[in-house]
């Protein structure tokens, strides 16, 4: 896999290079560049959407966490769809109920700007029913197992019972509607910067983009 020339370290780093970018590319949703992180549990996608947001001057981030509920993990594309995408596709602030996983309820709205980049981040952020609005697709390129055990470690022995539901659920979403093979660019983990190689879905970016044109 190669590095993506874009994306290679130097003075600025690869996580400016990348929010430069981000903002160079034409909007996907409305005036909003929508741009995915998604990957197994537990492999740094909170993490590293933070590091962009802050890279992107403080973008707005929605963690797909606030969308699920315990009855449903990965049932959550009419609410993404109704309380995110559609304001946004009209240019309009978004309003979503971020989900309490203590109370199990959700809560009141909260808002979240039509900004010029938006960052979504959670398992399946790149599924099929939102990519064609995305402007990017990154996947943390983080083994299943690995980053499983490191959210298990992360969550402590009261969360164990959640793992056991989780990890065949996540299983499942992935066999039927995969996304790494849709990633844009893939990130790993490097003991300072993360590095940030070219996806094997880079081709769709081109496509959509051209699609936007």
């Amino acid at each position: 896999m190669r590095q993506d020339p874009a994306h290679q370290s130097g003075p600025a780093g690869p996580l400016p290079r990348l929010a430069a970018e981000l903002r160079a590319a034409p909007p996907s949703l409305g005036p909003v560049r929508l741009v995915a992180v998604d990957g197994h549990a537990g492999s740094g996608k909170t993490t590293f959407a933070g590091r962009l947001a802050e890279a992107l001057g403080g973008a707005p981030v929605l963690h797909l966490d606030d969308l699920a509920s315990h009855e449903e993990l990965f049932a959550w594309t009419a609410r993404l769809r109704t309380q995110v995408l559609a304001p946004f596709s009209r240019g309009e602030e978004a309003r979503y109920r971020p989900y309490d996983w203590r109370r199990r309820a959700f809560g009141p709205a909260r808002p979240l700007p039509a900004a010029p980049v938006v960052l979504i981040e959670g398992v399946g952020a790149g599924r099929r029913a939102v990519r064609p609005v995305l402007a990017r697709l990154l996947w943390m390129d983080v083994p299943a197992l690995t980053a499983h055990l490191r959210g298990e470690r992360r969550d402590g022995p009261e969360q164990a019972a959640f793992w056991r539901g989780w990890v065949p659920a996540e299983r499942r979403h992935f066999a039927s509607d995969p996304s790494r093979p849709f990633a844009d660019t893939l990130v790993r983990h490097g003991a300072a910067e993360p590095a940030l190689l070219s996806g094997p879905g880079r081709g769709h970016l081109d496509r959509r983009a051209g699609d936007r044109g």
